[in-house]
């Protein structure tokens, strides 16, 4: 699980050119869509372009308009576990 939250934050820095920020910078339990508890404030455009990332990288399927994705794609963790889950 730890591998994957590694490569989560690397592609999320990557896919959406976060050029200030690094890996350690991103905390596991922090809103990716939010700014409040140190979260990255990530916006609807974000989401879409982090979304295709993932699906490319962890060959996942996501739903876009299903209220399950939009858990999965709360915080690192919840995303991780997503994926691992998908790969079981």
């Amino acid at each position: 699980m730890e591998n994957i939250k590694l490569e989560l934050k690397t592609l999320i820095i990557e896919a959406l050119d976060l050029e200030d920020v690094r890996v350690t910078d991103i905390d596991d339990s922090a809103p990716l869509f939010s700014d409040e508890d140190n979260g990255l404030d990530l916006d609807s455009i974000d989401a879409l372009e982090l979304g295709l990332a993932i699906k490319k990288k962890f060959d996942v399927k996501l739903d876009a308009n299903s209220a399950d994705t939009k858990k999965h794609f709360y915080s690192v963790n919840t995303l991780a576990e997503f994926i691992a889950s998908q790969k079981g």
